[in-house]
């Protein structure tokens, strides 16, 4: 069963790095970001931990992104709250 496409229209934090996200289909979904930036190694994502620099983030052709798309997420993850880290190959899970 593939997911619809669908787009943020809305995103607003809510508490340290939780973000709640409004949908173009209505769904709205508060999605806290903190377990996956505090377990990842890379210390790119890891700067995300300054909540200044978190606050940084806006919506961009319906989809939530911090710079660049220096920091972004899949669609599908945001939309069921399923932002997991997921370790590389050889670490310990």
């Amino acid at each position: 069963m593939s997911m619809p496409i669908v787009s943020i229209i809305s995103a607003k934090l809510v508490a340290p790095f939780q973000i709640e996200l409004i949908f173009d289909d209505k769904h709205r979904q508060v999605v806290d970001f903190q377990p996956f930036l505090a377990h990842s190694q890379h210390p790119a994502i890891r700067a995300y931990l300054q909540p200044e620099r978190f606050a940084g983030f806006d919506v961009s052709h319906g989809e939530l992104k911090w710079g660049d798309f220096d920091l972004c997420f899949p669609m599908a993850d945001l939309y069921e709250n399923n932002i997991e880290h997921h370790h590389a190959l050889g670490e310990a899970a």
